[in-house]
């Protein structure tokens, strides 16, 4: 059988065709992530994710479009929401060394972003879910307020009383 015809018969519910479908393109799929993500686990969560996205994009499928065209189609946009992703993620984590430097603050600014999001677990439920909306979503204060149910300027306050906090537990940490 065909891959088009195979995935025809997956739609329709055929679960030994999708089987046939994973043997025959695993490999080359794993080797195209491999390639452009240089490192094996990041590509393994990628792998799990095309073929998840496949499952559910399944009823979508044309068969006037070629197979393989149609699942490396869903494979690059997966690679490229995951490095999107990770970029997003490292912007919020990193800190521009030189700027701290010149910071007032410097010594509470020479600790990484990443050392006080380990300390996440100190703040209660609202303010890690505001913060982490805020710098992992890169949302406004208007939207964690329409998200959380409150106004932009509750937002802001339990932001910012997070942030001192944060800043305070990275101060303690320098000093020790």
């Amino acid at each position: 059988m065909t891959d088009e015809e195979l995935m025809q018969a997956y739609i329709q519910g055929d679960m030994e065709a999708f089987r046939m479908l994973y043997q025959r393109h695993k490999g080359r799929v794993m080797s195209y992530l491999i390639a452009r993500l240089k490192s094996q686990d990041e590509a393994e969560d990628v792998f799990q994710e095309v073929f998840s996205k496949l499952h559910t994009y399944r009823l979508k499928y044309k068969v006037s479009i070629p197979f393989i065209a149609w699942l490396f189609t869903i494979a690059k946009n997966t690679l490229i929401d995951h490095v999107r992703k990770q970029t997003t993620q490292n912007k919020y984590f990193q800190l521009d060394h030189e700027k701290a430097a010149n910071a007032p603050d410097a010594k509470v600014n020479s600790l990484s972003i990443a050392e006080a999001f380990s300390e996440l677990s100190t703040l209660n439920e609202k303010q890690r879910q505001a913060l982490e909306l805020r710098f992992n979503d890169d949302l406004s204060f208007s939207d964690i307020a329409a998200r959380m149910d409150t106004s932009p300027s509750n937002i802001r306050q339990v932001i910012s009383r997070a942030t001192r906090l944060l800043r305070g537990l990275m101060s303690d940490k320098e000093i020790k």
